[in-house]
């Protein structure tokens, strides 16, 4: 009995274990769509567009993969170090403290400057009155 109960707390514990681990990857596999939507503004002078904010986080290594805004964005670098690459142009990196802008149609990819470290910056995006994180950011084809 004592025996099977250590098990299900096992398996219990593997599995939830497993659980976090699998939402990670997921998020680190199409870091475009993730990231947690601080605040949405709808703006009075452009009719049917909004500014949000977005805290995005890269993992040790991680990279965005190269893609496209519809509109501006503006990211302020938080935490840990990122390289910028713009298509046509020399790499930049950036660290804590530092921001950088795209515009609409700039095919960009943002690289975690560090293989051990996790990278953190807040992203202002302005877009269509209610686009969903995942429409904030398009891969490049």
């Amino acid at each position: 009995m004592a025996r099977t109960k250590l098990s299900i707390a096992i398996l219990l514990a593997a599995g939830a274990a497993l659980g976090v681990l699998g939402d990670r990857l997921a998020s680190a596999q199409d870091p475009l769509k993730s990231g947690t939507i601080l605040q949405r503004a709808e703006l009075v002078s452009a009719k049917g567009m909004e500014a949000i904010l977005v805290l995005r986080e890269l993992p040790p290594g991680g990279a965005s993969g190269k893609h496209t805004q519809a509109g501006n964005e503006i990211v302020y670098i938080l935490d840990g170090a990122v390289t910028l690459e713009v298509q046509g142009k020399a790499p930049v990196t950036l660290k804590a403290g530092e921001a950088f802008q795209t515009v609409a149609g700039d095919v960009h990819n943002v690289k975690n400057a560090s293989a051990t470290a996790p990278g953190k910056a807040l992203a202002f995006y302005v877009a269509k009155k209610g686009t969903g994180i995942e429409g904030l950011s398009v891969p490049e084809k």
